[in-house]
């Protein structure tokens, strides 16, 4: 059940939604002013708080700031009248979640209420899920105590807090997407997209449209503009598995985002700029792709 802490002075309205709320699934408390609420909320955690901007002795937006502070996660929705909608809206840039004017319906608060704690539920998890992953992709999730991995490792940690373009070598199951994730997941763009793309899987027709994306109309079927891979991970870091098995013709526009970080989407006359580092990886001897004339020397 969610449990709501209501601050106001109307004792009519808090009587209502003492009563009222409670049919809505939620489990609510009430306080008629400001003053011990940061107290109150040491000793009885809630799920969300419901504040008045216009309180008796210390005001919404005082209890607001403290809420902030102290419970700096817990959501505040204020309540206002129809004449302070501005110092509602300027609440939120203070970190209110929401508001919600007076007079209102027992449904159209609840729907707020539910809003503003699936959503701090939502960035818990979300949290939660990226402590795991940024966990998993530690150093500590990398086994080997041989002087080949302890090499590995301080090579990772060498260039992961860099921006600098990383091509990983070797086997076929030998880590090499593991690393790139290392590598990403101790850099500077850990929180930002991590963007896979094995170029030796994707039929060469369909490579580039993958790689730079679409305006519509480009071709035949092209009915909608669609993203390419590079601006999906804007931000964040592009692993370009079997780099080996990229044509010609993409290798040049792989070349031209290293050099200035630009790209044209097929179909597109203005070059599109983004900001996104590369991992590439391969299982071949790229010197002897280039000496045959599969690999081109000035990308390598």
């Amino acid at each position: 059940m969610i449990r709501v802490l209501v601050v106001d002075d109307d004792k009519t309205l808090r009587t209502l939604l003492e009563k009222a709320l409670p049919l809505e699934g939620y489990e609510v408390f009430t306080l008629p002013g400001a003053e011990g609420a940061l107290e109150w909320l040491e000793d009885n955690p809630v799920d969300a708080v419901l504040c008045d901007l216009y309180l008796p002795g210390k005001s919404g937006l005082e209890l607001l700031s403290d809420i902030r502070r102290y419970f700096p996660h817990l959501p505040v929705i204020m309540v206002t009248g129809e004449a302070s909608v501005e110092t509602a809206v300027a609440s939120l840039k203070m970190g209110a979640v929401d508001y919600i004017k007076k007079p209102f319906t027992i449904k159209e608060i609840s729907v707020i209420i539910s809003r503003a704690v699936d959503r701090k539920r939502l960035e818990e998890e979300n949290a939660r899920l990226r402590e795991i992953v940024e966990t998993k992709y530690s150093f500590s999730g990398l086994v080997g105590k041989t002087p080949q991995m302890k090499r590995v490792f301080e090579l990772i940690r060498k260039v992961a807090p860099t921006d600098a373009t990383v091509l990983i070598e070797g086997e076929s199951g030998t880590g090499k997407e593991l690393v790139a994730k290392a590598i990403h997941f101790n850099s500077p763009r850990k929180r930002e997209p991590f963007v896979v793309i094995n170029c030796g899987a994707v039929p060469e027709t369909l490579l580039e449209s993958e790689l730079f994306g679409y305006k519509k109309g480009a071709f035949t079927g092209a009915y909608a503009a669609k993203k390419g891979l590079f601006e999906v991970a804007r931000g964040g870091t592009i692993f370009l598995d079997e780099i080996s098995n990229t044509p010609l013709s993409i290798q040049a526009k792989l070349l031209r985002v290293l050099e200035d970080r630009t790209f044209l989407p097929l179909g597109a006359t203005t070059p599109v700029s983004v900001n996104v580092r590369v991992i590439s990886a391969t299982n071949e001897d790229l010197e002897k792709a280039v000496e045959e004339g599969r690999f081109r020397q000035d990308l390598y």
